[in-house]
Parts: C-alpha cells; sequence; structure tokens
C-alpha cells in the first residue's frame, strides 16, 4: 500500500491507494462514496490526475441517486449522454445495457466528438455476467512519452477530427427522429464533427498525451487519407500496448473513475447473451489544448 501524499502537495489530505503498477491505475480502500468528507473528494481528484483511472470496491450502498450526488461533489455533472436515450433512469446517467445494444468494445475515449468532451466519468457495476466483460483503460500520458521523440515532436503538431455519426448518427436519425439531448444548454441535433489536437496538454497536471482514438477518431487534418491511416494506426497500436493498459475485472459493489482527459477504454464483449449492465455518470470537460497552444500563452 502507498499513500498518495507522495504525489501531491504536502498540505493536501491523504488518501490510502494500492497502485496497480508503477505508472497507472490504483485501487482506493475503506472508503464509502456515498459518504466521503471533502478532504476525501478532494484527495480523489487528485488521484484521478495521478492514477487517471481509480477501482472503488464494495460500494453496495450506491444507487443511481448516491452516484450522481457524489458526482456533484467531484465536479459538474452533465446529462447522460449527448443523444442516448437511456430510458427509465434519471437524465444524468448513460445507462449502458447489452440487451439494448450497450457496447463498448472499441477503444474510445468518452464523447470526443463534442467540443467539449467529459472530463471525469464514474462507471458503476449494476448488472453483471457470472465472468467475462472486464474492462480495460489505456494511460494516454505514458504512450506518448514512450514514443520516438521525432514522432513526439511530429503529433505535436497534428490536429484530427472527432465524428459521433458513425456510432451514432443512425440512433440519432431513427431512434430520436433527430433530437437527441439537452447538451450544454442546447438540443444535439446534429453529430457535426469537430477538430481536436492529436496531443492533448492536461488542464491540471500539465502532461502530455494522445487524444485520438479509433470510437470517435475520423482522420487526420492536413495529410492524405492513406497517411492519415497510417498515423493513427501506429499511435492506436502504441496506446494500447500491454504496458500502457490496466485491465479490471469487474465484483459486484464496484465503481471506477477514470480521467477522460488522460485515458482510452475498452470493455470486453466476452459474455455471450448474458445480461451486462453499467450506469455511468460524466463531469463537464473544457476545450481540449494542444502543445501549440500552451506554448504561446
Amino acid at each position: 500500500m502507498s499513500i498518495l501524499s507522495e504525489r501531491r502537495p504536502p498540505t493536501a489530505p491523504t488518501l490510502p491507494v494500492v497502485e496497480l503498477g508503477p505508472h497507472f491505475g490504483a485501487e482506493i480502500h475503506g472508503i464509502d462514496l456515498a459518504r466521503v468528507d471533502d478532504d476525501q473528494v478532494l484527495a480523489l481528484r487528485e488521484a484521478l490526475v495521478a492514477y487517471k483511472v481509480l477501482f472503488v470496491r464494495g460500494q453496495h450502498g450506491l444507487d443511481d441517486a448516491a452516484q450522481i450526488e457524489f458526482g456533484r461533489r467531484l465536479g459538474e455533472v452533465t446529462v447522460g449522454h449527448p443523444v442516448h436515450d437511456s430510458g427509465d433512469v434519471a437524465p444524468e446517467v448513460y445507462s449502458l445495457d447489452s440487451q439494448d445494444n450497450g457496447f463498448a468494445d472499441v477503444w474510445h475515449t468518452d464523447v470526443t466528438f463534442v467540443e467539449r468532451p467529459s472530463a471525469i466519468s464514474v462507471l458503476r457495476a449494476v448488472v453483471l455476467p457470472p465472468n467475462g466483460g472486464d474492462t480495460n483503460w489505456a494511460d494516454s500520458q505514458l504512450a506518448y512519452e514512450s514514443l520516438s521523440p521525432g514522432l513526439r515532436d511530429y503529433v505535436d503538431t497534428l490536429s484530427a477530427v472527432h465524428d459521433g455519426s458513425r456510432e451514432f448518427g443512425y440512433y440519432l436519425a431513427q431512434r430520436r427522429q433527430g433530437r437527441g439531448n439537452l447538451w450544454e444548454g442546447e438540443v444535439f441535433t446534429h453529430l457535426t464533427p469537430v477538430e481536436h489536437p492529436v496531443v492533448r496538454v492536461h488542464p491540471e497536471s500539465g502532461r502530455k498525451g494522445l487524444f485520438v482514438n479509433p470510437g470517435f477518431t475520423s482522420h487526420i487534418v492536413g495529410v492524405s487519407e492513406h497517411e492519415s491511416r497510417g498515423i493513427l494506426d501506429i499511435l492506436y497500436a502504441h496506446l494500447t500496448k500491454p504496458e500502457h493498459v490496466v485491465r479490471h475485472r469487474w465484483q459486484p459493489g464496484d465503481v471506477a473513475l477514470w480521467d477522460n482527459r488522460s485515458t482510452a477504454h475498452y470493455a470486453n464483449r466476452d459474455y455471450g447473451d448474458r445480461h451486462r449492465v453499467m450506469h455511468r455518470i460524466t463531469l463537464r470537460g473544457d476545450t481540449p489544448v494542444g502543445p501549440a497552444a500552451t506554448a504561446t500563452r
């Protein structure tokens, strides 16, 4: 067991954690997310920046309302999803139900197809299959830092387009009749592609990380289609190398929290027709900023 005090200012509150590797991921023990105090909330925020993904077991008393309230302690909770209708749950909840095509079996970072992607996600296990359904997270900052220096310098200069239409275009047009959810004050009616830097500078730590993902990134700006595909394939293969990935085997009562600004994730779809339901809430983020923009500040 290690103490977060080694990774934060000495005046911040302590939080016992168990590191899952030398660089990435941690389990938090001995806390109840429904009853955390202000010091523990501050420590959790700092731990998310340091470890990027946190796992808290034994949260059997947490329901949707308590999950949302905990999220409000961490930051500003958004609606569950810009497009998806999760049915009879609170508007802040995105229900990933395997019986309603609720799968996430492609590497992605949450909601990067909007101008201000989510900053933090909180995922709670609701119904689990007897086995299978693990989730994997990739450390985009470690992946960036382990690229060759020349490639790092090159991708620092690039931007990429993120497009939600491949995943949600048909759903928005057909199942929602072109009318999605209220997102940042406006009803979401169009999946207009957005441009983000390929390398994102984390607004709290200042560390650089890869900010492209197979789920929503369509192409690199300013290069040919062939070159774009080659660059993205290199980055995706590097991002998801085993040494950059932590894998979580879910148990009843588990909650995962992750920093969406420095990770990508993938849910294994290896449980056949058995039922799996996960409830996610997200916290409002900011506009991604790349190295060039930060250098001029």
